[in-house]
C-alpha cells in the first residue's frame, strides 16, 4: 500500500523547517490521541485537527505557515508551534475555544495531522511514518482538496466563521 503520508517545504520560510502531514479517516481511537496531548506527552507533538473543518490544502497550510512564521519570529502566543497551527485555524484569539472547536476531540473522525520538524526539534519522515503506523488507528487517505471536500462540514464552518449563506454584505450603504 503506498503511503499517504508525505511532507513539504512551504515557500519563504527556511528549508530547516519542513511540514509532514497526513489525513486519516475513521479514526477509532480519537479519545486516547487527545489524551495523550492533555497529559502533555511529547511523543504525540503534532497539531491534531479536526479535518472536518478544514476546507482546503490551502486552508491547513495557511495555519502552518503563520505558525511556523511566529515561531521563527519569536511569536508564538500558544505552548508551541503545533499548538499555534489550531491556534492559527482560528477567527479570534480565544486559545481554548480554537482548540475545541479545531483540535481533536474524543468524537473527533476524521483527522488531520500535522508535525513540523525544525533545527531545535527535528523529526524524519520515517519517524513519522512509523509512530503514525503505530499509534493511530484509521485509513490513511491522500490529503487532497478532493479528499477533503468529501469530510468538510460546511455548516458547521459556516457557524464557525461566521458565514451566512443569503450572499450579500447586508452592510447597507
Amino acid at each position: 500500500m503506498a503511503s499517504h503520508h508525505e511532507t513539504i517545504h512551504l515557500e519563504h520560510l527556511p528549508a530547516s523547517h519542513t511540514i509532514h502531514l497526513a489525513l486519516y479517516r475513521n479514526i477509532k481511537n480519537a479519545s486516547f490521541l487527545q489524551q495523550q496531548l492533555l497529559a502533555g506527552n511529547t511523543s504525540f507533538e503534532y497539531a491534531l485537527i479536526d479535518a472536518s473543518v478544514i476546507v482546503s490544502r490551502t486552508h491547513a497550510l495557511a495555519a502552518a505557515y503563520r505558525a511556523i512564521n511566529d515561531l521563527i519570529s519569536g511569536r508564538l502566543r500558544s505552548r508551541n508551534v503545533h499548538s499555534e497551527i489550531v491556534f492559527s485555524l482560528s477567527p479570534n484569539n480565544n486559545i481554548a475555544e480554537s482548540f475545541r472547536r479545531f483540535g481533536i476531540t474524543p468524537t473527533t473522525t476524521h483527522l488531520l495531522i500535522i508535525k513540523v520538524s525544525t533545527p531545535a526539534s527535528p523529526f524524519t519522515f520515517s519517524d513519522f511514518e512509523s509512530h503514525l503506523s503505530a499509534e493511530f488507528e484509521g485509513d490513511p487517505t491522500p490529503f487532497t482538496d478532493d479528499e477533503i471536500e468529501k469530510i468538510s462540514d460546511i455548516p458547521r464552518i459556516k457557524k464557525i466563521y461566521k458565514l451566512n449563506s443569503g450572499g450579500g454584505g447586508g452592510g447597507g450603504g
